[in-house]
């Protein structure tokens, strides 16, 4: 496999640092509301390869962590008059249970900011002890310039950068350097705090995910995932802390995904097309937000719409009803005469389908070409199925093998089949084929119409009577 390393700039080719073991940690929620669609992205692709990792018969470590104390958090909690702890813990219960509508794996570990504090203060130890943290009047910073690699990820010419930050950063902070990020944050009033060889206060932000990540998987991951808007300063100062701390390479691969858009504008607040995966999903199912995001290429911008997700439930019931229809022709009673050709064009299918599907995601996690390869079957298995000379063991191996590569995409096509159909629907259709052997053909198709007055259709077909949700 494959995967495009943000450092380097360019594809290289996927090995764990230990055999057949990769070490991977992705940036978390902030805890101070319920998640948004920006966050969705990273949370449904990072799940995806590690998911497709396993798939290839690796163990993966997975870290996810949780910043519990922010100044975000600190602003919430006040105005909602609870402690930071408290609107935490709320949140990281309302995260988890988005995240399990979208069918996202828990991590192997969850770590928290706050059960953190002896690392971080370890951590800084280290940094003040080499020479690379320094104090002011408001908390502990950490010297860029004794990192003179800082830029590395991102890119940036430092000189600009620090021209931009002279302009926002007051000289009375006591940084040496515009660019020097804090550790160490001193107390303020009405704040939580923890005590530190150099004063009560609490962690920056950059410090903890150094100190969960080197506490959780080592001084060295295979990869550290995250949205490609945390790559500059949060990624960067990730690793100028962490590589100052230990002497060593801090991540061997950085993924980052691409941006989020709404209705073709960036998603932001002022604009008002600022939506939490919690307002999307009262209007479309989680499964489907997960399918919309995986249709696109992770590093590519997405855009969300109406008529963009309209399409992706029209998309997704194709599979769904290509599933339903080869499970339902395979267990018909009728006796199948074989046609060879028929047989043999349908498993060559189901082989170039694998072959396909598993080269696009060995090709940098190209989850769009893998849903493609997908989309092809579904379209052989239906001409098969309908022709009904296609054996059902054949037919059967062609939804099993679309069941099983959607899993490794965290998405179930057979989810909520039983008890789809009510049971006085299921009656309607057996009065209409009583109906129908009857003759009373005028019987029949008024309880054809009460049918789909219901949301369902029903089909005949040689292999029998078949009712299925209108639009499939």
């Amino acid at each position: 496999m494959r995967i495009y390393n943000s450092m380097t700039r360019q594809k290289e080719e996927l090995t764990p640092l230990e055999d057949n073991h990769f070490k991977i940690y992705v940036c978390g929620p902030t805890v101070y509301d319920l998640f948004h669609i920006g966050n969705a992205r990273p949370f449904v692709t990072f799940d995806t390869l590690r998911r497709y990792l396993i798939w290839r018969g690796n163990e993966v470590s997975y870290i996810q962590n949780f910043t519990d104390i922010d100044d975000k958090v600190i602003i919430r909690a006040h105005s909602e008059g609870i402690t930071p702890k408290e609107l935490a813990e709320k949140m990281i219960d309302e995260y988890f249970k988005d995240a399990d509508g979208l069918n996202i794996m828990r991590a192997t570990k969850h770590p928290r900011a706050t059960e953190s504090i002896d690392d971080i203060i370890h951590l800084i130890s280290i940094l003040f002890d080499k020479g690379f943290a320094y104090t002011t009047d408001d908390g502990v910073y950490f010297s860029i310039d004794q990192f003179p690699s800082y830029g590395k990820l991102s890119g940036h010419k430092l000189d600009d950068l620090i021209a931009g930050a002279s302009e926002r950063v007051s000289e009375l902070e006591g940084k040496r350097n515009p660019l020097d990020f804090a550790l160490w944050k001193f107390k303020k009033e009405g704040e939580p705090f923890w005590a530190s060889p150099w004063g009560d206060g609490r962690p920056g932000w950059h410090i903890e995910c150094s100190a969960m990540s080197l506490a959780n998987l080592g001084e060295t991951v295979d990869i550290h995932a995250g949205g490609v808007d945390l790559q500059f300063p949060h990624h960067e100062n990730e690793i100028a802390q962490s590589e100052a701390a230990t002497g060593k390479p801090f991540v061997r691969y950085w993924v980052h995904n691409g941006f989020v858009n709404v209705n073709y504008e960036k998603m932001s607040k002022s604009l008002g097309n600022f939506f939490t995966v919690r307002d999307l999903v009262e209007h479309y199912p989680y499964h489907i937000l997960r399918f919309f995001i995986l249709q696109a290429h992770y590093r590519m911008p997405i855009n969300f719409s109406d008529d963009l997700l309209d399409a992706a439930v029209t998309s997704w019931q194709r599979i769904v009803s290509s599933v339903d229809l080869l499970s339902f022709v395979a267990n018909a009673s009728e006796k199948i005469e074989v046609d060879p050709a028929k047989e043999r064009e349908l498993t060559e299918e189901i082989a170039t389908c694998r072959f396909n599907w598993q080269k696009a995601m060995d090709d940098d996690l190209n989850t769009a070409d893998a849903i493609a390869a997908i989309f092809d079957l579904v379209r052989a298995a239906n001409t098969a199925a309908t022709s009904g000379a296609v054996s059902p063991e054949t037919l059967l191996s062609a939804r099993d093998t679309l069941i099983e590569l959607l899993d490794v995409l965290g998405l179930d096509p057979t989810a909520e089949k039983e008890d789809k159909i009510p049971d006085d629907v299921l009656t309607m259709v057996e009065e209409r084929t009583k109906a129908k052997k009857e003759r009373d053909f005028a019987t029949a198709d008024r309880i054809r119409d009460e049918i789909q007055a219901r949301g369902f259709k029903v089909e005949d077909t040689p292999q029998g009577v078949r009712v299925i949700p209108l639009g499939s």
